[in-house]
């Protein structure tokens, strides 16, 4: 859209009722570093940000992303109508309180949390799951050392054992709050944790277990039941009392509704809290978050803060104080609007359109499928042969065509796999998974054919130099490598080669 200015001053240069385009303003430099002297039009500060926000990536076409980016424009308008609304004000904004009360417990029935129909749930709305890991880290944290305290025994080498597979949030947490992080390696056809492999590392300074029901990797839900288990076991054989944490980030939204014999939750007694992104597949805008505790014994009193001057006693356990109203409004929108059904009626579309590109991608016989159809729906493939070309090439070409498809290696001990994921959310219908399967068709035909024609020019340089060439066989290296050895080629050719004067 292209706007109008109206000159408002006589001594202006700008012609009366000018379009945007005709105006200084489009040849005028953009302030990078400093704020500038001079104040614009607001038509003008509009359309110069809204033309540059024009060169970032379409988010519907963004497959790399969890996180919702469609809504109903009825809660559009919920959002426009709160985004001035700071939720910390509690006594000034006394229904949006009630709002988010509402979606803790709603989400704690939904997690099986032991409390009675009437009876409040202990849980907090967070920006993202990266703050509710924080939180619960900290309840485990501080729990933990007020255990060792009356024990006699030192609290100061606190560990938590994940897998390798953990998003980055947990790292953060355990640098950021002194913690150790024991990771259970991945190995190649196995790229969760191990339950066996984490109770074994499990010592008297673990201060839980985390558990992922949906890796960001593949997908995958890891077994918490054989987790909680093992654990049980272990904490009869020692006297520890190790929990579980279950980062239900992407999965917390998913298993209940296609999965709900799946047992993951609170039905585990040593389950004490969970996590899940209400901006993934709680299918509201970023950011917003939860994190629900098992009951009020496990998150310790001496967490929460209790302020009065905002009007009344406020109790709060965050790691910010001020943020946005509106993605809490917003997540008790879909939780009554959608109701159970129209949940699982949304996850049972998603799982059938990843089953569709799964089948389409494993037709063309170039890849192998590393993730699971019982999981969060996306799809993780790797190339069967990377001799050629790799996924990294992929998803270099798909940007062409407006897809973001991220490739990625795997962590410790797989990182010499390479995969490409797409992750399927609310608004990615069977139109544009068929679309991508014939995208990626066209970049697969298109990186063999320059992948054949750069081994031939390779192989004549490399005969021409004498090198690259043994007993007349050839080393197939990817596209990038036999580029670069053309490169290098063809300026060791010029070097040598005698010119007359020109």
């Amino acid at each position: 859209m292209v706007l109008t200015v109206a000159a408002t001053g006589s001594d202006t240069a700008e012609p009366l009722n000018s379009t945007f385009f005709a105006t200084r303003y489009v040849r005028d430099r953009l302030p990078r570093y400093r704020m500038p002297e001079n104040s614009i039009p607001k038509e003008a500060a509009y359309q110069i940000i809204s033309d540059e926000l024009m060169l970032d990536g379409n988010p519907r076409l963004n497959l790399a992303s969890f996180v919702t980016t469609w809504m109903e424009p009825e809660c559009g308008k919920l959002i426009m109508d709160s985004v001035n609304k700071n939720y910390v004000d509690m006594d000034e904004y006394p229904v949006t309180t009630e709002l988010q009360n509402r979606c803790v417990n709603m989400i704690a029935h939904l997690f099986n949390a032991p409390i009675k129909e009437e009876e409040t749930a202990i849980g907090v709305a967070t920006v993202g799951s990266s703050e509710a890991i924080m939180l619960a880290g900290l309840a485990f944290k501080r729990k933990w050392a007020n255990k060792r305290k009356e024990q006699g025994k030192p609290c100061d080498k606190p560990n938590i054992v994940t897998g390798a597979n953990v998003q980055v949030c947990w790292e953060k947490f355990a640098r950021y709050f002194e913690v150790e992080l024991k990771e259970v390696k991945l190995t190649e056809g196995y790229y969760v944790m191990d339950p066996l492999k984490a109770v074994e590392m499990v010592d008297e300074n673990t201060i839980c277990v985390a558990a992922i029901l949906g890796s960001t990797l593949t997908g995958e839900y890891e077994d918490v039941k054989l987790l909680n288990d093992l654990l049980v076991e272990k904490n009869k054989e020692t006297g520890w009392n190790v929990p579980i944490h279950v980062d239900a980030a992407s999965g917390g939204f998913i298993a209940p509704f296609l999965h709900p014999e799946l047992e993951w939750d609170f039905r585990l007694p040593l389950v004490k809290s969970i996590n899940v992104s209400g901006h993934k597949y709680g299918l509201v805008y970023p950011g917003v978050g939860w994190v629900i505790w098992r009951s009020k014994d496990d998150l310790p009193e001496e967490l929460i803060f209790h302020i009065n001057y905002l009007g009344t006693d406020q109790p709060t356990f965050t790691l910010n104080f001020s943020k946005g109203a509106s993605q809490i409004i917003a997540q008790y929108y879909q939780l009554i609007r959608l109701g159970f059904e129209g949940y699982k009626h949304i996850m049972e579309n998603c799982q059938l359109n990843a089953t569709a590109l799964r089948e389409g991608l494993e037709a063309t016989g170039r890849f192998d499928i590393l993730s699971k159809e019982d999981g969060v729906p996306l799809v993780a493939i790797r190339l069967k042969d990377s001799t050629k070309f790799t996924v990294f090439d992929i998803s270099e070409n798909l940007r062409r065509f407006g897809w973001i498809v991220p490739a990625y290696t795997m962590p410790a001990d797989a990182e010499h796999v390479a995969v490409l994921r797409v992750v399927i959310r609310e608004d990615f219908n069977r139109s544009l998974a068929q679309r991508l399967l014939t995208d990626i068709n066209k970049i697969l035909q298109e990186l063999d054919a320059h992948a054949v024609h750069a081994i031939k020019i390779t192989t004549a340089i490399a005969t021409q130099t004498g090198e690259g060439v043994d007993d007349g066989v050839e080393t197939k290296k990817s596209v990038l490598d036999i580029e670069k050895r053309f490169a290098a080629a063809c300026q060791d050719l010029v070097k040598n080669k005698k010119t007359g004067v020109c």
